[in-house]
C-alpha cells in the first residue's frame, strides 16, 4: 500500500534564498562541506523552487551505477520516474522533462512540490535529486555589504583581459626565442625538454574558452619548435538564465582565464619572444565551459558535464585539465567525471583560490573528488607556504610554485592579446601546469597506464614516498619525471 506524503503546516512554505545559504554556509563551517543528499526534504525543495524548478534526478540499479551503456533497464528507469513526478506534479510528460543526458542515468527536470521531492527520495532507483539551477553565488553578491563588490566573490574571480609587460626576472630566454616561465625553472621543465616535448599526447582543457586574439593559441600553434600538433576548441556553454535554452555562445574566451591555462600547458615554443607552455608538442583540445571560473548555475554545470563526457569520449585525449570549481558538489558533474575517469582519463583540478567568502573552505570541488588529483599553488623556496590564495589540505596531491617570494609576481603566460604576455597566479595556473608535465612523462612512455604516469610524477616530487598534510607530495622535479 502506497505510503501517504504528509507536510507539516510549518514546512508548507519554501526557505528565501538567504535562509538557504545560511543553512549551506553552516554546513560548510562546521563539516567543511556540504552536500544535498544530506539536506532536509525542505531545504532540497526550496533551493529547487528558487532555482527557476529545475532539478537534476540521478538514477540506477545502485549508488556507482552512473553510465547508461552499463545500464540495460536505463530506459525502464527512467519512465518510471518520470512516471512518479507527473503524478505529484499533476502535469504531463512535455511540461516537466528538460533534458535526459545520453551517456548518464540523469535527467533535468521541472519540480514544483515538495510532495514530489519526498517521493522521488522514496524512490527504488534514486541515486540523488539536487537542484539544477540554484546559484549560491547569486544570492551572496545580492547580499554584499556597500564596502564590498561583485569583483570580490567569485562571480568575477580570474577574468580580465590585461596584457603586462614582464619583468625580466621572471623569465629566460630559449631558442628560437621563447620565453621560459620562472616558476619551469622551479621545477626543472627545461631539463625535461632534453627528453620530452609532449609530442603524441592530447591534454584537454575545460575552461572559458580560448582568445581569438592570440595566434600561438590559434592558427600560429604550431610555431618555432612546436611542429605536427593540433588545437581544436569548442563551445557547449549557453550563455543564457533560462535552462531550456541550447544555442551556444561559441569556443571563443569572453573572459581571459582559459587562455590563459592554455598557454600554461601548452603554448608554442616560439620566435616570437613569448612565454612557452609546459607541453610545447602537446595536442590540446579546449572547451568553453563556462564565463568565469566558479562553475554556479544550470548552464555552466550543464556544459561541464557535457565537456568532460565528451572528453571521456575522445580517444585521443589522456589528460583532462579543470581550473574551476565549485564549493560544494554537483551531482551530475561528479557523474560526468567519473564516466570520463572509467575511460581511462587523468585528470587534474584546481584545489581552489579563495575569495573572500570562501577562506573557510579547504579543497573545493571536484579537486576533492577519488578520481581527480587536487592540485595547488606555492610560494617560491623551499619552506612550502600556500599561494596568497590558494587553497590547501589532505586532498592535495601536487604543488606548483607559482608566486615569487620577493616581488609576488606569478607566472608568465601568453596575453589574451596577440604578441603580448601576461601573469597569471592560483591554483589554476598550478593545475595547467601540472597537466602539462604529465603530458611530458605520457609522451616519453606512450605505453603507460595514467597509474604509472601518476606514480612517477609522485617519486620525483620533494615529499615522496611520504605526503605532507597539505600539501600532498609536493612541487613536481619534471626532469627526474621524464627520466
Amino acid at each position: 500500500m502506497e505510503k501517504t506524503i504528509v507536510i507539516e503546516e510549518s514546512l508548507r512554505n519554501p526557505l528565501t534564498p538567504a535562509q538557504i545559504n545560511a543553512k549551506i554556509d553552516a554546513s560548510l563551517n562546521t563539516k567543511g562541506s556540504f552536500n544535498w543528499s544530506e539536506s532536509t526534504p525542505h531545504l532540497l525543495w526550496s533551493a529547487i523552487v528558487n532555482g527557476n524548478d529545475v532539478a537534476t534526478v540521478g538514477f540506477g540499479n545502485s549508488k556507482s551505477n552512473f553510465e547508461r551503456a552499463k545500464t540495460s533497464n536505463n530506459a525502464k528507469i527512467q519512465q518510471e520516474l518520470l512516471a512518479v513526478i507527473m503524478k505529484y506534479e499533476g502535469t504531463t510528460l512535455d511540461k516537466i522533462l528538460i533534458n535526459a543526458d545520453a551517456d548518464l542515468n540523469l535527467m533535468d527536470v521541472i519540480i514544483t512540490k515538495q510532495e514530489t521531492v519526498i517521493a522521488l527520495r522514496q524512490a527504488k532507483y534514486i541515486r540523488y535529486i539536487e537542484p539544477a539551477d540554484y546559484s549560491y553565488l547569486k544570492v551572496r553578491n545580492a547580499a554584499l555589504r556597500p564596502n564590498e563588490s561583485a569583483s570580490s566573490s567569485s562571480s568575477s574571480s580570474g577574468c580580465g583581459y590585461e596584457s603586462t609587460t614582464l619583468a625580466a626576472a621572471d623569465y629566460t630566454t630559449i631558442t628560437p626565442n621563447a620565453k621560459v616561465p620562472w616558476a619551469f625553472t622551479q621545477h626543472n621543465i627545461p631539463n625535461a625538454w632534453t627528453i620530452s616535448s609532449g609530442k603524441g599526447i592530447t591534454i584537454g582543457i575545460i575552461d572559458t574558452g580560448v582568445s581569438p586574439n592570440q595566434s600561438l593559441l590559434g592558427t600560429n600553434f604550431n610555431n618555432g619548435l612546436s611542429s605536427g600538433r593540433t588545437i581544436q576548441k569548442n563551445g557547449v556553454y549557453v550563455d543564457s538564465i533560462w535552462p531550456w535554452s541550447t544555442t551556444t555562445d561559441g569556443v571563443n574566451d569572453l573572459c581571459g582565464h582559459g587562455t590563459s591555462m592554455a598557454s600554461a600547458a601548452a603554448a608554442p615554443r616560439n620566435d616570437r619572444g613569448l612565454p612557452v607552455g609546459v607541453a610545447y608538442n602537446a595536442n590540446l583540445v579546449t572547451y568553453r565551459a563556462a564565463s568565469n571560473v566558479v562553475i554556479d548555475g544550470y548552464q555552466e554545470q550543464e556544459a561541464v558535464k557535457k565537456s568532460f563526457t565528451a572528453l571521456g569520449n575522445n580517444a585521443n585525449v589522456k589528460i583532462i585539465s579543470m581550473s574551476m570549481g565549485h564549493i560544494f558538489s554537483v551531482g551530475k558533474i561528479e557523474d560526468a567525471i567519473r564516466f570520463a575517469y572509467g575511460k581511462g582519463k587523468l585528470i587534474f583540478c584546481a584545489a581552489g583560490t579563495s575569495t573572500s567568502f570562501t577562506t573557510f573552505v579547504g579543497v573545493i570541488f571536484p579537486a576533492w573528488m577519488s578520481e581527480t588529483v587536487a592540485v595547488t599553488g606555492v610560494k617560491e623556496g623551499t619552506s612550502y607556504q600556500a599561494c596568497s590564495d590558494c587553497h590547501t589540505g589532505s586532498k592535495v596531491e601536487f604543488t606548483v610554485a607559482m608566486q615569487r617570494s620577493a616581488s609576488g609576481n606569478t607566472v608568465p603566460v601568453d596575453s589574451y592579446y596577440e604578441n603580448q604576455t601576461d601573469y597569471v597566479g592560483g591554483s589554476s595556473v598550478a593545475t595547467a601546469t601540472t597537466a602539462g608535465i604529465a603530458a611530458l612523462v605520457w609522451s616519453k612512455n606512450p605505453t603507460w597506464s595514467r597509474e604509472q604516469v601518476l606514480n612517477k610524477m609522485r617519486q620525483s616530487a620533494n615529499f615522496y614516498p611520504n605526503r605532507n598534510g597539505s600539501f600532498g607530495y609536493g612541487n613536481i622535479n619534471a626532469f627526474l619525471a621524464v627520466q
